[in-house]
């Protein structure tokens, strides 16, 4: 018995790893053709500075935003208010209502290139991509052909103001906030 012990460690045992090389080869071709590549693109976003001031000699000019609640957006200009509320349903939302707005928007304002996009904080992140996508540019039908028409490629984000300082007070009063003395 002894012989045959010290005949087994004698004995070096190689391992065949010519099959699972094979394999491991083939699932890499594999792999590599049925691979998904993903695009990744980046927009950049122009942010406001902290201590951006006015000019007073620049004229007054179309500011912007869209404001999305939960229900509705809101496309304003920040000197003049309201210009269109646009009701939206957050399963389904009436792009065609929204494109077709915004592209009226462009036609009126062909030089403008600026927006501010303003969520409401419950606005998921689905909804903000959805938007500034369909801020960005819209299909448009043209003698028989689809043409894409850049609107408002330059995209600020912003929270949305608390609807009290969006709507007039009710008092009609337009001055600032009353002072109460106490004797």
């Amino acid at each position: 018995m002894k012989l045959r012990r010290k005949k087994r460690l004698d004995d070096i045992v190689e391992l065949n790893i010519t099959a699972f090389m094979d394999l491991m080869v083939s699932l890499v071709c594999f792999l590599l053709i049925t691979a998904v590549f993903s695009r990744m693109s980046v927009v950049e976003l122009n942010l406001p500075q902290l201590n951006a001031k006015a000019n007073p000699n620049e004229e007054i000019k179309l500011s912007l935003q869209l404001v999305v609640h939960a229900n509705t957006f809101d496309i304003r200009d920040a000197n003049l208010g309201l210009i269109k509320q646009i009701e939206r349903d957050p399963q389904k939302t009436d792009w065609k209502t929204f494109d077709k707005t915004l592209l009226e928007i462009k036609y009126r304002f062909p030089n403008e290139q600026n927006i501010s996009l303003l969520l409401e904080p419950g606005i998921s992140y689905k909804t903000m991509i959805e938007v500034m996508d369909h801020v960005r540019t819209t299909d448009v039908i043209n003698a028989g052909t689809v043409e894409a028409v850049e609107l408002f490629p330059n995209i600020a984000i912003g929270d949305a103001p608390e609807i009290a300082a969006l709507e007039p007070s009710a008092s009609g009063s337009s001055e600032g906030p009353v002072e109460q003395k106490h004797d």
